[in-house]
């Protein structure tokens, strides 16, 4: 009887499935054909003579195993700062209300609805006036003020569902502030400290204007710039190299969500419900 609409179901989600993985396929099955296979018309959707050449010559790329480390030092950094940060003004904000306290947590959150062209230009200024220009502290702290309104505003909706009774009790039994918060609070709020994680590291990885504007030494650049600016020239594509890259770039956040996609959404969701 109804069998009509779900068949209609199924259908949207196959086209959108399509839409969805079949760049991510296409780029996968590239990685392993060399460049006459690529341009060949009409295209082969698997490779008749499949090869690994692609993924020996990135790894012989002394400059991709530097961008591999950049992104990952850029993206730990920054992923650590933003937690501890996040955690101690969340927690601020949640236990000590004073006058105006709404209105500067509104200001923070107020940061993350400019466009980040809008304030690139400032950024490179103030980061060239203070000697932090093509520096790694400067992306690094950079994506960490990028990311801390929203994981501030997570974590508070997290600090505020825990009863004030826990940490009486703590205090009563000896614990200072400091204590309560590490030994007793925050083991309660470790789904939002992982979704903050996942999503930050995830933000600082794909990060690409601000690695752009901000450094131009290739000792220091990231994956992504270290893409466009190494494997994509301007007359011609080695979509081979593109295409690898792209994979070896992806896996860390393929490992990612295939292990704590569920912890991510569980984290994400209940912080917003109870912010």
């Amino acid at each position: 009887m109804n069998s009509k609409p779900k068949k209609r179901s199924y259908i949207i989600l196959i086209i959108l499935l399509v839409f969805l993985v079949g760049p991510i396929l296409w780029m996968f099955v590239t990685s392993f054909k060399d460049n006459i296979a690529i341009y060949k018309i009409p295209p082969e959707w698997l490779p008749h003579k499949p090869t690994l050449s692609n993924y020996i010559n990135i790894f012989k790329d002394k400059l991709f195993m530097t961008y591999y480390m950049n992104n990952f030092i850029t993206a730990f950094l920054t992923t650590f700062l933003t937690i501890i940060i996040s955690i101690l003004a969340g927690y601020s904000f949640s236990r000590f209300k004073f006058r105006g306290s709404q209105i500067l947590l509104m200001a923070f959150l107020s940061v993350s609805i400019f466009p980040v062209v809008g304030i690139i230009t400032a950024l490179y200024s103030t980061f060239k006036n203070v000697g932090l220009l093509n520096t790694r502290a400067a992306v690094i702290l950079t994506l960490t003020a990028a990311n801390v309104p929203f994981c501030m505003w997570l974590m508070k909706g997290f600090f505020d569902d825990i009863p004030r009774a826990l940490e009486e009790a703590a205090y009563i039994d000896g614990c200072g502030r400091l204590s309560t918060l590490i030994k007793v609070i925050l083991p309660l709020c470790s789904p939002g400290i992982l979704a903050i994680g996942l999503y930050t590291f995830l933000i600082a990885w794909d990060d690409y204007l601000y690695c752009l504007t901000l450094i131009t030494d290739d000792k220091i650049r990231t994956l992504s710039n270290g893409i466009s600016m190494r494997y994509l020239g301007e007359l011609s594509y080695d979509w081979g190299n593109v295409m690898t890259v792209s994979v070896m770039a992806s896996i860390p956040l393929l490992i990612l969500f295939i292990f704590l996609q569920k912890y991510m959404i569980q984290g994400l969701t209940a912080g917003s419900v109870k912010g």
